[in-house]
């Protein structure tokens, strides 16, 4: 799904981006993926100063990755990319969805989520474990403008975490479009190819040329 808002006066290829994320994992996948796409972006870290943190009060992944973007811009007057993203599995309702990172209580502990995750899908069958990674990019630039865009990536939940790459519930999400390994197990030239984050930037990518044309 693709979910875009044009603005039509800025040149944005010719700018540089802030990431608003301060997860490391996460922004170097997201520095990794941009680069070859021609999009120049800096991370947090290499701010003079630190950006405020942002409550996720958000009922959805782009609610979420539409504050993150705003608050950063804000406090940076860069134009600034949000990302939230999230596993939802299908035999939980969709859950953890937004609450993935904070899944099993604390902020960001991925062995905790992962063990509540296996232990609520005990005696789920495999034909009833499908899931998605869902990421939800939001671009937000200083005069207001801003343009959103999200990507699935479909698999379903394994009996046990496998593999040391990655992050998040890598170590247990098995992708249909590699189907005997999890995320973690593939390589970051292999994940990169199908990720969900992937797709929401490549079509990031395509509205900012097509705007620039």
């Amino acid at each position: 799904m693709v979910l875009l808002t044009r603005f039509l006066d800025w040149t944005a290829i010719d700018l540089t981006f802030l990431l608003a994320t301060k997860n490391q994992d996460k922004c170097a996948e997201l520095q990794r993926l941009l680069a070859p796409l021609g999009i120049k972006v800096i991370a947090p870290m290499d701010l003079p100063f630190d950006l405020p943190d942002v409550e996720e009060t958000g009922q959805t992944f782009a609610e979420n990755a539409r504050l993150k973007a705003a608050s950063g811009c804000a406090a940076s007057r860069m134009p600034c990319i949000g990302d939230d993203s999230g596993l939802c599995v299908d035999a939980l309702n969709g859950a953890p969805g937004v609450c993935s990172a904070r899944f099993a209580g604390g902020h960001g502990d991925d062995n905790a989520n992962i063990a509540k995750l296996l232990r609520m899908m005990e005696g789920i069958p495999e034909k009833d474990r499908t899931a998605r990674f869902v990421c939800s990019i939001c671009c937000v630039f200083p005069r207001g403008k801003a343009c959103a865009t999200e990507g699935c990536c479909e698999g379903r939940i394994g009996f046990a975490p496998k593999g040391e790459n990655g992050f998040g519930y890598d170590p247990v999400f098995i992708p249909y479009a590699s189907p005997l390994k999890t995320m973690a197990e593939l390589s970051d030239a292999q994940k990169d190819t199908i990720s969900h984050r992937q797709m929401a930037l490549k079509q990031f990518a395509a509205l900012l040329m097509d705007i620039q044309s």
